[in-house]
């Protein structure tokens, strides 16, 4: 009977105290793109400390093949592995599934789902592969345990875990085609993609999608959906574009095709609690980005953090984030569960950053703010036909991670004649601070389209309840321009994020143009650290600290000084040994952080920005720190390097 008492209570103890206990042991998994279903991307290991991260030596190297070549479109390597079973798996954006031996980084098998590489993707990536075993299957069957792929090109698979092969009975010989059944469907092939790896619950596989940017205003429909993790049938379908008139939500969607808009996607990362039941959605902006004309009103569970019964689909309950979205403001970082003492009691939350430089701390079970929130009023639109919601959420007790204004008189360059020149574009342009919606003239819009905090999204330390977030410190400018007055000459295909982009926002009386707003050397004119970590203590909702992420490569190919940071996009990873890893900078470098301070205390060199979220995982007693050093063959290089690193004592190099 004993025995039986101490079986259960192991069973009922909480995720974390089950993760606190696994620091000393010999195998520790990384088995989800966060590390498990709650997403805090914390390892509970041990072994690297701030007094010993300068040991840290690269132990193997893996190359994927997918390099490009010219003329290729552009492809960005930003997967997170996963290591179950004692085996490393990953993807590539080409659709590869790759299983490798992370001891000594070689490849056991590798699949390829052949995506088209001549495809023009708005942002053609992959951010991994998720893991599901059946517990129903035979021991050793085949299929008993799954690779699930979405690719890019928006189709689902299940592979065999074992030797790479599909999974013939679910969905058609092994593979769902998720452009079928969306209420609106895509235009043509890049108009709809996946990017992020499912969620894995109660045996259905929780997926989400991206759209096309700013593209038409109804564009394709950003539908949720479940399948059955052995057979891929649906078993259901969420819109967060309302569609039953009984939902309160459904009247914050005002005008003749508003029900009819676009997007309104998941393109993030979902994470789960399985054991309520529930999933959590990162909603997006609806179509189009920039003009909500033909969507007025508030725009419910568009830009907000949703959960879902994860069994039936059904709504629980939904907080927005930003109302009636104009700047492109995703929620793009997935959202993090993880239980924080606050108030003097223990409270189960879930994190949202957004890129507008807030954190957001959410009750798990309620959607009720735990840290406190106010409606502020913020400027209205000067926009023919536009209608900006007049207040907009703002966490009062976490201050803004990043900066909420800049000013003329901010602007920023390394000499007189860059900081004059910044200083004539932003005095041109309408600026009343964050929020301050696009106008015909431009408007300086901060935080930027990238954040903020951006899909690098949170790490969190659940011992020393600590949130760990990336963020950057851009302006940029946006300007909607009448149909009727752009000259089709003016216009360029520009999908530089750091250069003028130009759309043709159809439905609309309005073509968009935007950019990060550079100096002629292609300097931030907004002062510097133009990135920076930051900590948040969960206990109070202060910052603990917040220090520079990286360096800014100057025109002569030299670097800046190190309080200037650099813009980042990629993710951080908490340890138990009080070391946070990140990589995402674009002066190609991994980085490892003392997690109380923020001291930078080791960084090694990468052949291309690790535009990714480094991993770890213990094997044969060892802990590796794994990241991949893709690139995007634009300012962060390209490579196709998966790196993995290890203490010197056991380091060796594999190519």
């Amino acid at each position: 009977m004993h025995t039986h008492l101490v079986l259960l209570a192991t069973i009922l103890l909480p995720l974390e105290l089950l993760n606190a206990q696994d620091t000393t042991a010999r195998h520790v998994e990384w088995s989800a793109y966060g590390r498990d279903a709650s997403g805090t991307r914390f390892a509970p290991i041990g072994d690297i400390t701030p007094q010993n991260v300068t040991r840290l030596r690269l132990a193997w190297t893996y190359h994927t093949g997918e390099t490009g070549s010219p003329g290729d479109p552009r492809t960005s390597f930003e997967a997170t592995p996963l290591m179950v079973d004692s085996t490393l798996y990953l993807s590539t954006p080409r659709g590869r599934v790759i299983a490798l031996d992370p001891a000594t980084g070689l490849e056991r098998w590798s699949f390829d789902a052949k995506v088209d590489p001549h495809l023009h993707f708005g942002d053609f990536t992959t951010r991994g592969v998720s893991y599901w075993v059946d517990d129903r299957a035979p021991l050793g069957a085949g299929c008993s345990r799954r690779i699930i792929l979405a690719t890019i090109d928006a189709r689902l698979l299940a592979l065999d875990a074992v030797h790479g092969h599909p999974c013939r009975g679910f969905g058609t010989d092994g593979m769902v085609d998720l452009r079928q059944g969306l209420r609106n469907a895509p235009a043509y092939t890049e108009e709809y993609e996946v990017t992020s790896p499912p969620a894995i619950v109660r045996g259905l596989i929780v997926v989400g999608s991206a759209v096309a940017d700013n593209n038409r205003a109804q564009g394709p429909s950003g539908e949720v959906r479940a399948f059955d993790a052995r057979t891929g049938a649906l078993q259901w379908s969420w819109d967060a574009v309302p569609q039953d008139s009984t939902d309160p939500a459904y009247r914050t969607w005002t005008g003749p095709r508003a029900h009819d808009t676009g997007a309104a996607n998941v393109w993030s990362v979902i994470v789960s609690d399985s054991a309520r039941d529930l999933v959590f959605l990162p909603t997006t902006s609806p179509s189009v980005d920039y003009f909500g004309g033909t969507r007025l009103g508030d725009n419910r569970h568009a830009n907000s953090v949703v959960a879902l019964r994860a069994s039936t689909g059904k709504l629980v309950w939904s907080f927005q984030t930003v109302h009636h979205d104009l700047w492109d403001y995703d929620n793009a970082s997935p959202p993090a569960l993880v239980t924080i003492t606050y108030g003097g009691r223990q409270r189960a939350a879930v994190l949202q950053a957004t890129k507008t430089g807030q954190l957001f701390v959410l009750d798990r079970v309620t959607g009720v703010p735990i840290f406190p929130v106010a409606e502020r009023p913020v400027p209205p639109s000067t926009v023919p036909g536009e209608v900006a919601s007049s207040t907009q959420p703002f966490t009062t007790l976490t201050p803004p991670l990043s900066p909420h204004g800049f000013t003329a008189d901010d602007a920023w360059g390394p000499t007189p004649g860059d900081r004059a020149a910044c200083r004539a574009v932003m005095a041109g342009l309408r600026n009343d601070g964050v929020f301050t919606p696009p106008s015909l003239e431009g408007t300086l819009v901060v935080p930027s389209n990238i954040g903020g905090a951006h899909w690098g999204g949170v790490a969190v330390d659940p011992e020393r309840e600590i949130a760990i977030i990336p963020v950057n410190h851009l302006a940029a400018i946006v300007q909607l321009i009448p149909r009727d007055s752009l000259k089709h000459a003016e216009m360029a295909d520009q999908r530089n994020r750091f250069g003028f982009e130009y759309t043709d926002m159809k439905g609309t009386p309005y073509y968009m143009r935007r950019r990060i707003i550079l100096s002629e050397r292609r300097l931030p004119c907004t002062p510097p650290p133009f990135g920076s970590l930051v900590a948040i203590n969960l206990r109070t909702g202060t910052r603990l600290w917040d220090v520079p992420l990286g360096t800014f490569p100057l025109p002569d190919g030299t670097l800046g000084p190190a309080e200037w940071g650099s813009p980042t996009l990629g993710g951080p990873m908490a340890t138990a040994g009080g070391v946070i890893f990140i990589a995402g900078t674009i002066d190609r470098m991994i980085r490892a952080f003392d997690t109380e301070t923020g001291r930078e205390l080791w960084r090694a060199p990468l052949p291309a920005g690790g535009k990714a979220t480094p991993m770890t995982y213990r094997i044969g007693g060892k802990q590796y720190v794994v990241i991949a050093a893709g690139g995007d063959g634009d300012f962060f290089g390209k490579s196709d390097a998966v790196m993995a690193f290890r203490l010197d004592d056991e380091a060796h190099q594999v190519e």
